[in-house]
């Protein structure tokens, strides 16, 4: 993939957008065990790019990710995994909390209004790949929340999130009675998201479905 240089200040999405046009969609996985949210077709053909992003950041090239993040973004808005990324490289470059706040929003108002669209979809289980992304960006907006001083948004983040995997893996129930760091750590967030040997499209049938 090229590198592209973009201005960092573009495409700085706003912290709650209303009602985003998405061509996101969920079906039940084929197990039957739950949900899963299902990607455009533009999110399917970035799956190599978005891996090549993720070896720029473990090799601590993070405005060069951010360039590249932004590039997908600009022809493929409802790429939840590169808003969740751009949010934590926004707390990792520089602290930019309404910056974070901003990009994790916009992760996770796609996925929030693709399932309240869908109406009965329980539940959306944070251990599937298509879905974590989500999930980290709703984990990542309600530590934003919480550090802006907006606990009570943050909780009615963590109580959504909970309600649709209540098996909270990320451990939602206790985020703020853990010791509190200046931001999340972009290792542990690289770790939580699927490795994937071969570009595999997010929410298309998998051996895991």
């Amino acid at each position: 993939m090229a590198r592209r240089k973009v201005n960092h200040q573009a495409h700085v999405p706003p912290s709650s957008p209303a009602r985003p046009s998405t061509g996101l969609s969920v079906r039940r996985t084929t197990n039957g065990v739950g949900w899963k949210l299902v990607y455009p077709r533009c999110v399917r053909d970035r799956a190599e790019d978005i891996l090549e992003v993720r070896a720029m950041i473990e090799a601590g090239e993070l405005e060069i990710a951010v360039d590249e993040l932004r590039w997908l973004l600009s022809g493929c808005s409802e790429f939840v995994e590169a808003h969740t990324l751009l949010g934590q490289l926004a707390l990792e470059m520089g602290g930019d909390l309404p910056l974070a706040r901003g990009h994790f929003g916009y992760g996770y108002q796609l996925g929030w209004w693709t399932v309240k669209r869908a109406g009965q979809v329980s539940p959306l289980l944070c251990s599937h790949p298509a879905n974590q992304p989500f999930f980290l960006a709703g984990q990542g907006l309600a530590w934003c929340l919480h550090q802006l001083d907006k606990s009570h948004m943050a909780s009615e983040i963590i109580e959504s999130l909970i309600t649709m995997d209540p098996s909270d893996p990320l451990e939602l129930r206790t985020m703020f009675d853990r010791p509190q760091t200046d931001d999340l750590p972009m290792a542990q967030l690289l770790d939580t998201f699927p490795e994937r040997d071969q570009p595999g499209p997010p929410g298309e049938p998998s051996s895991e479905d």
